[in-house]
């Protein structure tokens, strides 16, 4: 049987931990109050009791003699308001009974009356923030079903073989009461309606829902469109906007296309008398705003949900110290301070509980088409089932990956490919492919080693990531995909070894390592739905999103992924010399000078060293001019830095002089020191010099001290590997690109650790704003005859 005390610390809401009963120290000061209990009773003497005596005290706890003794109450709980001005109700427990150490009691009952009005405070404020999230919701939605009538009623007067056309004219009545818009839209959460299928979710279109508590009379009136970028519709002298967001490039663009049509629309309706009170609706629009609310139903039926956890589970912890309490003390104060739990506002209240049958039927109705198992796939989707076979397949993969590369090893080893005097046409052609396949699975291994170990400390990198629940990976798929992939590359490159060593030429051989990029390259794309086709997909989003960087809001996965691509510049320069030599043709006359001597593949490799660092440093102008944060601008010094560093290290590897030398030690000190700064101080939050634990953070999510030292120190070495550029130390007689490719390795290890802590401190903060559902931004919003 699972003790509470996990069972407890396993169901709870990690961003609301510190909400939650505080089991674990009232758990203390009921232990503390049986430490004493036995000190005392070893200290006293006791007296022979009478042979009577022990009968009487032995049949009391059994039958009705000491029922009399029993009716004195042992605490009285006194309820009285928190102010004069405040609704919240205050708890404060009397001990009646001396208990065997009062003090001890006290302290345990004054503790239990803290966790009680906390939990109640936390419920009053979360239950009013969710049933303002869900009346605002109900007024997007009464306004989305009068549009949707509107564009029925339109459709209809022209008739069924008229052609659909992307704005469609109709009228629309609405209440000024039912236009006020929600609060603004926290960064980062636009993403949430992704998740649902085009197909499996067909709105209904009924005119009226009278649900979630308040029925709301829409009042007739007539629509105009206004001369503005988003869709205004005038309501009873309102003004109503269709806002959506420009989350990613392509909405960016299709705004300024929607500037440009509803312009032309405006100056047309204008022209045309009668029909200028007519509203013009874009359904595309429209198709995007009820995705946003559809989004919004999810996330609030889901926050709601967890609202349900924290009342059982808080409630579950009160009946458990209780009874240890009883235990302990042999009193009865689980009755009295139980009816008192039981008659609180968090226990009491059930507004939350109706919203949220209320939101169920609401989906059900609209989204569902009264299919709630439909609707239930999404309002309550559930987790993919780890299958044993996945794990068979890892250590299927996993043997086969060994086996191969040591026998690749040892065949490189007799042949002599990696000396530094050895077989030029095959470490400048076919050893970039494994180093390109190395590198990317090396990172891949490692963010699977991250989320195992997120998984383990309970860090929601789910959410702080904005991942669907259903579809994202877990760490022994992508231990699967290393293994797999990094066993079929080991395979072809062992192959194609065996061939150059059988005699076959380099040019009957050489196109192998390009087919296997070009492979790989195919699945990453493939159309169909095989081989995890929605994570495929979502990195192929995230790489456009960084490569058109200032054309949107950054996303938290987005500037994440980025940080990843700064530890990968030598992968992609490989990238660009593989895809050199093979588009170029020079793999058919072995000419892989011909790549490396050409001015504009010179000029290129300065841009591919910058990229990475270029891209990160616009998401943060970006994120900058979004939120006016000043730490922003100061990253992206961290960024420039970076680029100068590594531009004067590519100036370096062409021309090697003293004064480039001193230029690459100068820039890249600089670029060092700030790097770490931002590490530990920035994105570990560590280096605290007034935290309790020395040199860390107050709140640590690893239990032993020790590792936070250790990481800092390993990070410390490994930033140094520039160093490298300087001495050119090389082991014995291997050849330099492996020792490059040693130390490229080392950094990727490097990022591996920062993306634990960096995750880790997003966690932390993010659990003391108590945020653990996202804020869906809501499309009708009211706006001033001005803008």
């Amino acid at each position: 049987m699972v003790k509470f005390t996990k069972q407890f610390e396993g169901q709870l809401v990690p961003e609301w931990k510190e909400a939650f009963v505080d089991y674990w120290q009232l758990k203390k000061a009921v232990k503390k109050i049986h430490t004493l209990d036995n000190q005392n009773a070893n200290s006293k003497k006791h007296k022979s009791s009478s042979f009577s005596s022990f009968i009487i005290s032995s049949l009391r706890k059994h039958t009705f003699l000491d029922r009399k003794q029993r009716e004195p109450r042992v605490i009285q709980v006194h309820r009285k308001l928190a102010g004069s001005a405040s609704k919240t109700d205050m708890y404060e427990t009397e001990l009646l009974e001396q208990v065997a150490d009062t003090d001890a009691a006290v302290e345990f009952f004054a503790c239990l009356d803290l966790q009680l009005n906390k939990v109640n405070k936390f419920y009053r404020i979360k239950e009013k923030e969710f049933l303002e999230r869900g009346e605002s919701l109900l007024k997007q939605m009464e306004i989305l079903t009068e549009l949707k009538a509107a564009v029925k009623q339109q459709q209809q007067a022209k008739g069924p073989s008229s052609k659909e056309e992307e704005s469609i004219s109709g009228t629309i009545s609405c209440d000024e009461e039912s236009i006020k818009y929600t609060a603004a839209m926290e960064p980062g959460l636009e993403n949430v309606s992704k998740e649902f299928d085009k197909d499996d979710m067909k709105s209904s279109e009924s005119p009226k829902s009278g649900e979630l508590g308040r029925s709301m009379r829409m009042k007739q009136g007539e629509g105009r469109l206004k001369s503005v970028s988003n869709c205004v519709i005038n309501c009873q002298g309102k003004n109503l906007r269709i806002n959506i967001p420009a989350t990613n490039p392509t909405r960016t663009f299709s705004a300024i296309t929607y500037l440009l049509w509803d312009d032309l629309v405006n100056q047309t309706s204008k022209k045309c008398g009668p029909e200028r009170n007519k509203l013009h609706i874009n359904k595309k629009k429209l198709h995007h705003a009820e995705k946003m609310i559809r989004g919004a139903f999810v996330e609030l039926y889901k926050g709601l949900g967890y609202l349900k956890t924290y009342r059982n589970l808080n409630m579950l912890a009160f009946v458990k110290i209780l009874k240890k309490f009883d235990k302990v003390t042999n009193k009865q104060a689980l009755p009295i301070y139980l009816k008192v739990v039981e008659s609180s506002f968090f226990n009491s209240s059930d507004k939350a509980l109706k919203l949220a049958d209320e939101v169920e039927e609401l989906f059900v109705k609209h989204f569902a088409e009264e299919d709630k198992r439909k609707a239930m796939k999404y309002l309550r989707p559930t987790q993919r089932k780890e299958s044993h076979a996945v794990t068979f397949f890892i250590g299927l993969f996993a043997g086969g990956f060994v086996a191969l590369f040591v026998g690749y090893v040892i065949m490189a080893h007799i042949t002599g490919m990696y000396r530094s005097k050895t077989d030029t046409v095959y470490m400048e052609t076919v050893y970039p492919v494994l180093s390109i396949f190395g590198m990317l699975f090396l990172h891949l291994f490692l963010f699977g080693c991250n989320i195992f170990a997120w998984r383990k400390t309970r860090i929601n990198y789910s959410f702080i990531f904005e991942l669907c629940p259903t579809k994202e990976l877990k760490y022994r798929d992508v231990f699967l995909i290393c293994t797999s992939s990094m066993a079929a590359v080991v395979g072809v490159l062992f192959v194609h070894l065996s061939l150059v060593e059988k005699g076959y030429s380099y040019t009957q051989v050489q196109a192998i390592p390009g087919l296997l990029l070009l492979a790989f390259i195919i699945v990453l794309i493939c159309p169909f739905n095989i081989i995890y086709k929605s994570s495929r997909y979502r990195l192929l989003s995230v790489i456009r999103n960084i490569v058109l960087s200032p054309l949107y809001k950054v996303l938290m996965l987005d500037f994440f992924m980025a940080d990843q691509l700064c530890s990968q510049v030598p992968t992609l320069r490989n990238i660009e010399y593989i895809a050199c030599y093979y588009i170029t043709g020079s793999y058919k006359t072995q000419d892989y000078n011909y790549c490396t001597s050409t001015t504009y593949y010179k000029d290129l490799a300065y841009a591919v060293s910058f990229l990475p660092y270029y891209w990160r440093a616009l998401q943060c102008a970006r994120r900058w001019f979004d939120e006016g944060h000043k730490s922003h601008l100061l990253n992206l010094g961290k960024y420039v830095s970076a680029m100068l560093a590594a531009g004067a290290k590519v100036a370096y590897e062409k021309e090697k002089t003293v004064g480039w030398l001193c230029l690459v030690v100068i820039m890249s000190s600089a670029a060092t020191v700030y790097q770490l700064y931002w590490d530990f101080v920035k994105d570990w939050g560590l280096l605290q010099f007034h935290s309790k634990n020395p040199w860390l953070r107050d709140e640590l999510v690893l239990r032993h001290k020790f590792i936070y030292y250790f990481s800092l120190g390993l990070n410390l070495v490994l930033r140094l590997a520039w160093l490298q550029t300087v001495f050119h130390y090389n082991f014995e007689k291997v050849d330099y690109r492996v020792t490059m490719l040693f130390l490229a390795a080392l950094e990727v290890v490097r990022r591996g650790q920062w993306n634990f802590y960096r995750l880790e401190n997003e966690h932390l903060n993010n659990a003391g704003k108590f945020r653990a559902v996202k804020t869906v931004p809501l499309p009708f919003h009211e706006v001033d005859d001005q803008d």
